[in-house]
């Protein structure tokens, strides 16, 4: 008689429960942990860099920390040479809001003045950029004699350092050695006084931003340009399509999304060109000709540094990019561009 021997039951996991399966970031980890080690030193530099100060300008911005009451102790030294703290009575303190109201409603600085400044200053050096980076554009795109070389000095402008440029125009619109009112002079034109009128002394940091900014626009468009299939442009010239019509309806079409792309870093870059500002006008006269960045730079470090003044005026520059940034993508996506 044969014996049957039973198979032994499968034992369970003394909770009864089976084991989690790993997480998508442990199973990602595992697989491409050599990836993550390659980019953990560009997250530490971006955290250390960016985001750090970007989150401690948001906190200082609900507080009113000055340079007088950012320390807790006021030490001073006693006749024998050793020092005495006490408490500072004027110690900083948190009081959300108050700074974005004080800034909005006008009872701390200009920030209207200075926003309406800014916007202009926007609006036309970005208007000037595309326009004439769109021309340059056109131009070199085509066989011409010299036009490496042309590309190679038009570049030129975007290679300089900004405060190179920003010193040399400046002295260009002095009112009294500058090649502006020299050659005003040669025609019989009295010279101006470029820095005591708030409109010709943005003229003059409006000018300089044009220089500085044409280049880049132009190597943008050219390159986006010679991505355009030549035979476009033939087909339509054999049904006997216009120059005019050609760029209209294939240059134009053809450059879209880099137009829109170009456009809005121009007006971030614009919005928040510094040194143009800083060293051409000084925001002469009397801090007329300031934006919003100058204004926030002169809160921090110039009279008694309000850091909580500056930091909210940060945070609105910031907030009116954003803004900015998100309903330029709406608008492109209902015209049909995928950004």
């Amino acid at each position: 008689m044969s014996t049957v021997t039973a198979e032994p039951a499968p034992t369970s996991a003394p909770s009864g429960r089976r084991s989690a399966p790993p997480s998508r970031l442990r199973r990602s980890w595992d697989k491409h942990w050599y990836a993550w080690a390659m980019v953990l030193p560009v997250v530490i530099v971006l955290a250390v860099l960016i985001f750090y100060p970007l989150f401690r300008g948001v906190w200082l911005s609900f507080t009113n920390v000055t340079e007088a009451n950012q320390v807790a102790e006021i030490c001073t030294k006693s006749i024998t040479g050793s020092e005495v703290c006490k408490d500072n009575p004027n110690k900083w303190e948190v009081v959300g809001l108050d700074n974005y109201v004080n800034v909005l409603g006008g009872q701390v600085g200009q920030f209207w003045e200075w926003t309406g400044i800014t916007l202009i200053w926007t609006f036309v050096g970005v208007a000037f950029h595309y326009g004439l980076g769109l021309g340059l554009a056109v131009m070199l795109n085509r066989p011409m004699w010299g036009r490496g070389l042309y590309r190679v000095l038009l570049v030129l402008p975007w290679a300089v350092p900004a405060f190179v440029s920003a010193f040399a125009w400046k002295f260009i619109f002095n009112e009294r050695f500058g090649l502006a009112n020299s050659l005003l002079s040669a025609v019989g034109i009295d010279p101006v006084a470029w820095f005591s009128d708030r409109w010709t002394s943005l003229l003059t940091a409006i000018v300089t931003n044009i220089w500085l900014g044409v280049p880049f626009m132009m190597v943008a468009l050219l390159g986006g340009m010679q991505t355009i299939p030549g035979e476009l442009y033939e087909a339509a010239e054999i049904d006997g399509a216009s120059p005019w019509q050609r760029f209209r309806n294939i240059t134009l079409p053809g450059l879209r999304s880099v137009s829109m792309t170009v456009i809005l870093l121009g007006t971030i870059w614009t919005f928040n060109m510094f040194p143009i500002i800083f060293l051409v006008t000084e925001g002469q006269p009397a801090g007329q000709t300031e934006i919003l960045v100058t204004g926030a730079y002169r809160a921090a470090f110039e009279g008694i540094r309000n850091y909580s003044l500056a930091s909210t005026y940060g945070v609105l520059i910031l907030s009116i990019l954003l803004v900015f940034s998100v309903f330029y993508r709406r608008v492109l996506r209902k015209q049909g561009e995928v950004w």
